[in-house]
């Protein structure tokens, strides 16, 4: 099964994005991961380009459609969905790609209740298979990327990643 693990975040040293790449060694070789931690490089959505896409939001389109589901991950930024992961998302609206995709959450804070609620009612409307009970929350918010990198490596949390993983697999599967 494969999934792809998109960032919310633009910044290169990124919590979130650290997290979704400790994914990978957790998928072992019964799942692939794949990391799209591109969202600051999209141009910004107009209704105009939408027959022609950009090649970026092209290529993205077609890492969706090759994955069987999508991991989002993202920071909050003054409460709210950062504007790269929204601009991500609109444009992804009105492209065949999502429709029926499933979606699951990760974040790497305790904190940004406001943007996961934000973000779960636009998902919902991307998709009806976003899954908003199937959540991964680890509290990593001021670590750097080695540190997320080093902590997530512990058995522990490669267990609970796996976890959240298999189930992810699980309701992919249950179309």
């Amino acid at each position: 099964m494969k999934f792809l693990a998109i960032s919310g975040s633009a910044r290169r040293a990124s919590t979130n994005t650290a997290m979704l790449y400790a994914l990978q060694p957790a998928a072992g070789s019964t799942y692939a991961v794949s990391i799209y931690d591109r969202v600051g490089e999209l141009p910004v959505f107009s209704p105009d380009l939408e027959e022609n896409p950009p090649r970026e939001v092209a290529a993205l389109a077609r890492a969706i459609a090759d994955a069987d589901g999508l991991i989002l991950a993202s920071p909050e930024y003054i409460r709210s969905i950062p504007g790269g992961l929204k601009n991500a998302i609109d444009w992804l609206v009105s492209r065949n790609e999502v429709i029926g995709k499933p979606i699951v959450l990760a974040h790497a804070s305790h904190r940004g209740d406001d943007m996961l609620q934000q973000l779960r009612v636009v998902l919902a409307t991307l998709s009806d298979r976003f899954n908003e009970q199937l959540f991964l929350r680890l509290h990593l918010m001021k670590l750097s990327p080695d540190e997320v990198a080093a902590y997530l490596s512990e058995p522990r949390h490669q267990e609970e990643m796996r976890r959240f993983l298999d189930a992810f697999a699980n309701y992919c599967a249950a179309a």
